[in-house]
């Protein structure tokens, strides 16, 4: 009992020392960093005092805001803006299609030795691919895309991979009805057997096969790709090192199909231009015929 009568004031004694010390530090973190906490005014020269305080503090934020950086968040790249906020066919540049990562292949015992013209070299056992015969295929099928849905026609994304679901559907929203989505599996058959498929009344009242088909993963889909042959639909692949390009392009599934999306979506704007062109045409035209009949009638007349 001495024992512990003899250790609790030397407790208590820690407990106080320990609060004091707290409250000494809250007090100077309170003197230090709340400047901007609203100080008492005592005098006019407190509000003086006050007021020059801000004008330098503004002349100093004004001063060094010019030689400072102006990047933000929505000015740089970002990893989610391809799927979200996808470049438009003329803002494709050599710089997005790094950043995206469209350089790397696979393995070098990987390469497929048809795709050696478009391989720029080799780094630490990764194909690299060369990026400037990427960018004139990514613009030729952008103008493709663009120049299908101008003319009425569809366009399938197809991309079966779970991380493109998201891809393809982005996709074909984007363009509008115009374009459609596979993002579970293709069918076989789709194409070569769809009376079978869809019915005789589908396939004679709709429009079943498509007029342009995007694949994201080309090797996956090779079946598919042979549909499109025999129908003779025009196809946009997005290949890797290991995968021969006279089937399909050359990589990197959000950009390209950001950017062919975009396209396509220039395209529908041309078509529904064009559209309200003819119907204003004829609009004009059918005025003009009524205004002839009348002319003609009050002759007569």
């Amino acid at each position: 009992m001495s024992t512990k009568a003899g250790l609790r004031p030397w407790l208590s004694a820690t407990r106080c020392m320990r609060r004091s010390h707290l409250s000494v530090l809250q007090h100077r973190r309170n003197v230090f960093t709340s400047s901007d906490q609203p100080f008492p005014l005592q005098s006019p020269d407190d509000w003086q005092s006050l007021q020059d305080r801000r004008i330098r503090f503004k002349m100093l934020v004004d001063l060094f805001s010019e030689h400072g950086s102006n990047v933000t968040r929505d000015n740089t790249f970002q990893p989610h803006h391809q799927l979200h906020r996808p470049l438009a066919p003329s803002e494709a540049t050599l710089s997005a299609l790094i950043a995206a990562g469209a350089h790397f292949g696979h393995a070098k015992s990987l390469l497929n030795p048809n795709f050696m013209p478009y391989a720029y070299g080799v780094r630490a056992g990764i194909t690299i691919i060369d990026l400037d015969s990427t960018l004139p295929l990514l613009r030729r099928a952008a103008n493709l895309t663009r120049a299908v849905v101008a003319r009425d026609g569809t366009v399938v994304f197809v991309g079966t991979r779970p991380d493109l679901r998201a891809v393809v559907r982005k996709a074909a929203e984007r363009i509008g009805p115009q374009a459609f989505h596979v993002g579970e599996r293709w069918l076989p058959g789709t194409l070569t057997n769809k009376l079978q498929l869809f019915g005789s009344d589908v396939t004679r009242g709709q429009r079943v096969t498509p007029d342009l088909v995007i694949f994201l993963n080309p090797l996956a889909n090779i079946h598919a790709i042979r549909e499109c042959a025999i129908q003779h639909i025009p196809t946009i692949g997005i290949v890797d090192s290991n995968v021969d390009p006279r089937v399909v392009i050359p990589r990197a599934a959000e950009l390209i199909a950001g950017v062919l999306s975009i396209a396509g979506r220039e395209g529908r704007v041309l078509r529904d231009r064009e559209v309200q062109i003819k119907e204003l045409r004829q609009a004009r035209y059918m005025r003009a015929q009524e205004r002839g009949t009348t002319r003609y009638v009050a002759d007569r007349d």
